[in-house]
């Protein structure tokens, strides 16, 4: 892979790698439209917003480049399968084409591996039942386990038909670091991609994640980071 500069970085490069993030618990239908508004206007990847906003960004984004995506059992991946293949189906229904599901965190730790594939697994099946585009990202929350733990989701995240592994929520205590991604990028396929997320703020960050093997970027500070580009690429 080769190395990337701030110099060799084009700017649809750096857009498409981010994921708008609108999840924090106080954001209103407001800051939605405005999180939306900015996404289109910066032609980033997509939106990540709170479930019960996916069908008010789905209106906002229609006939634009930007996809909407959202979260599932999100922050601490510990509701039963049927709340979230439910939460899921819904999401889908409402327009959502990327699902971040967060992984059981306490079952993966508690040795539950089968049980966490069989679940991610459900989960996807029902919703490319009803469509087949949609693309799953699992989200780990890295903070709380050991790098063995990772190396495990890994593998069952892909053997569970994941398209992406992904760091963090952004809601505990750490989030995204190029050690995690490192790891990570080594422990699945060439064809997974890794997203990274929590705590991303600057553009020096995101181009040693992008070295590291991240392919996409979680961040509510989407503006700045691109803003930071192009003022230093002078665009």
């Amino acid at each position: 892979m080769n190395k990337v500069t701030v110099d060799t970085l084009t700017y649809e490069q750096l857009a498409k790698m981010f994921d708008h993030a609108i999840l924090k618990p106080e954001q209103t239908t407001a800051d939605v439209e405005k999180g939306c508004a900015l996404a289109k206007e910066y032609n980033v990847k997509s939106v990540c917003v709170k479930p019960c906003d996916v069908k008010q960004a789905h209106e906002l984004l229609q006939g634009s480049d930007v996809l909407v995506g959202t979260v599932i059992s999100f922050p601490h991946g510990n509701s039963p399968t049927s709340a979230k293949v439910a939460e899921a189906l819904q999401t889908v229904a409402d327009g959502a084409i990327e699902l971040d599901i967060v992984l059981n965190i306490g079952h993966l730790k508690s040795g539950r591996v089968d049980e966490c594939q069989q679940e991610l697994k459900t989960i996807m099946d029902a919703c490319r039942a009803k469509n087949p585009r949609v693309i799953f990202k699992i989200i780990f929350e890295n903070a709380y386990l050991t790098k063995d733990e990772i190396v495990t989701a890994c593998k069952l995240s892909v053997a569970a038909g994941a398209e992406f592994v992904k760091t963090s929520t952004g809601f505990a205590s750490s989030g995204a670091t190029l050690e995690d991604i490192a790891l990570m990028r080594a422990s699945v396929p060439e064809n997974i991609e890794v997203k990274a997320s929590g705590g991303i703020k600057s553009l020096d960050q995101v181009v040693d994640l992008m070295n590291h093997g991240a392919t996409r970027c979680g961040s509510s500070g989407t503006d700045k980071i691109i803003d930071e580009f192009k003022q230093r690429r002078g665009l």
